[in-house]
């Protein structure tokens, strides 16, 4: 018997509303209109902001971020988190270049800083998982001691590193196109592969969703998110090398002062804290606004102070909406 009670008009609004908003495509749908929007915008108010070269100038200045942030992605859509990830591109290249001064082939010495990497993540998934510490305390004090570790290293100075092929990672071209975006794609490519296509990424997904569950059917919990902490680490080692070669030096905390940036992506482009939801493709949309929104600020003159600002309110915005489309789905 069909129900004589009629849902009121807010009620049916706010279940259409959820409709969309639970759609895999629309997160990524609302970040490409506002990106074009504000590509659009600085258009109009700076004629030097849509030229080749300034866009060129975007994709590099972000790729780094965008290595950490795509690493990121997959670790909190499995529930996980790392803190650590920008320390880590830090130390890494004051230890390339230290290593590097005392006569060790420079490639060597990037291969270290990728293991060193990989350790330090392992490390980070070892205490989350198998000790069951909260991931936010875990890389938390992981990041202090990087950080503190990179300080003591340097004396909180930059080192220099000027190396022919090696400064080539980041400040060179293929068909007119910067290394470092192209790395940077190519990162997001493989991982967009590995997340839809493959049992690893379904795994990633389930284990986000409902770890407990996905341990009672018999998935391997533990084993993907160490592997996901340990791909995080590798990134900020590969972030920490490409950041070196663009500066031809190393500072300790070169790029400690973009992990709220990295974090704001990723919240930002769709993946929710809670696990179990979330997009590469949605973060590399959120990277490349953050980045456009610092440039196109700059070049309106704007202080670098009130960037600030405005990255920590696009972050609360992005967790606003991740709790609204929360709360829409769940009426």
């Amino acid at each position: 018997m069909t129900s004589l009670v009629q849902p009121s008009p807010s009620a049916a609004r706010s279940r259409r509303l959820a409709a969309v908003l639970g759609q895999p495509w629309s997160g990524v749908a609302i970040l490409l209109l506002f990106y074009l929007c504000l590509i659009l915008i600085f258009s109009v108010l700076s004629p030097f902001f849509l030229t080749l070269r300034n866009m060129l100038a975007i994709g590099s200045n972000v790729a780094f971020i965008g290595l950490m942030a795509a690493a990121g992605t997959p670790l909190i859509i499995a529930g996980g988190l790392d803190l650590s990830v920008a320390a880590v591109a830090g130390l890494v290249g004051v230890l390339i270049a230290i290593v590097h001064a005392d006569g060790i082939d420079i490639w060597v010495c990037v291969f270290g800083a990728l293991v060193l990497g990989a350790l330090i993540g392992l490390v980070n998934g070892l205490f989350a998982t198998r000790l069951r510490l909260n991931p936010l305390i875990v890389t938390l004090g992981t990041m202090s001691i990087v950080s503190g570790t990179a300080l003591i290293l340097t004396g909180g100075l930059t080192k220099p590193l000027m190396v022919r092929g090696f400064n080539w990672i980041g400040s060179g071209y293929v068909l007119g196109v910067p290394i470092p975006p192209i790395l940077m794609m190519a990162t997001y490519i493989v991982l967009a592969i590995v997340l839809r296509r493959t049992q690893f990424g379904r795994f990633v997904y389930a284990v986000g969703g409902n770890a407990e569950a996905s341990r009672l059917i018999g998935l391997p919990v533990e084993r993907v998110q160490i592997v996901l902490y340990v791909v995080s680490g590798i990134s900020g080692a590969v972030a920490g090398t490409m950041l070196a070669a663009m500066l031809g030096a190393a500072a300790p905390n070169a790029a400690s002062q973009h992990l709220l940036t990295v974090i704001a992506a990723i919240i930002l482009g769709g993946t929710s804290l809670y696990g179990g939801r979330g997009s590469v493709w949605g973060t590399l949309l959120a990277v490349l606004i953050l980045g456009t929104l610092n440039n196109g600020l700059t070049l309106l003159d704007v202080s670098s102070f009130w960037q600030d600002v405005t990255r920590g309110i696009v972050l609360l915005l992005a967790v606003a909406v991740d709790q609204l489309r929360l709360r829409l789905q769940g009426s």
